[in-house]
């Protein structure tokens, strides 16, 4: 004997969909877990997902909690109809099934309570590492920051060092130079004294022997007039 509910559904047909619910809500809950449990894009992701953490997740866990739902429908409409089963053996056979079937969807739903739980575990601590994260990027960035000017004031500074030690061997070499013009003017002083005293020698034996041409010049006057004197006055003599 078939018994029907308020829309014309037998217990037997409510079971089997229950049933057939509860097949397609434990493979829903598998799929959800896998998705759980794969490897995601970023680990440091802090946008929430609902009931799960996989692109995919929250759309599936929904619709196995449909499907929960619409058993737990179901095993209301069929505890009410087996109550009214007036034979004693087929009441208690269909007690036990709805109440077995109660308990599986009641499992199943608590582990997609647990799921969702732990999901919004993953998530807050997802979020939590996103900040720790983003403090530490901040935190980094600022050393970072202080080891650039630290290291533009060590540049500064070994540039610096290195335009005074241009300078410092810009200096030595001018000395060096003005050292080699000091040395080349001294032996050119010491040339010019030398070519003066030169000069200034040959200047006193042209003076000397200038006045001993003018000495031999006025002998030459003084013996020609002695000449002429003397042969006039011989001519004088012999006539």
């Amino acid at each position: 004997m078939e018994y029907s509910g308020g829309g014309g559904a037998t217990l037997s047909e409510m079971y089997q969909s229950a049933r057939r619910l509860l097949l397609s809500a434990r493979d829903g809950v598998a799929r959800v877990e896998r998705l759980a449990s794969a490897p995601t894009s970023s680990s440091y992701s802090s946008a929430p997902l609902v009931g799960g953490g996989a692109p995919g997740d929250p759309a599936v866990a929904e619709g196995v909690r449909r499907e929960v739902a619409q058993i737990q429908g179901l095993c209301a409409q069929m505890d009410r109809l087996w109550r009214s089963i007036p034979a004693k053996g087929q009441r208690d056979l269909w007690k036990r099934k709805v109440e077995q079937l109660s308990e599986e969807v009641d499992s199943l739903k608590e582990t997609l309570d647990k799921h969702t739980l732990r999901q919004k575990k993953r998530i807050l601590e997802a979020k939590e590492r996103a900040e720790l994260f983003e403090r530490a990027n901040g935190e980094s960035s600022h050393v970072l920051r202080i080891f650039d000017d630290e290291a533009q004031a060590m540049q500064s500074a070994r540039s610096s060092s290195r335009m005074l030690d241009e300078a410092y061997e810009t200096g030595v070499a001018i000395l060096h130079k003005y050292a080699d013009q000091r040395d080349r003017l001294k032996s050119a002083q010491r040339k010019a004294l030398d070519v003066l005293n030169t000069v200034g020698l040959s200047n006193s034996v042209l003076k000397l022997i200038e006045r001993r041409h003018r000495v031999d010049k006025w002998i030459a006057y003084a013996g020609m007039i002695i000449t002429v004197v003397v042969m006039i006055a011989f001519w004088r003599l012999t006539h």
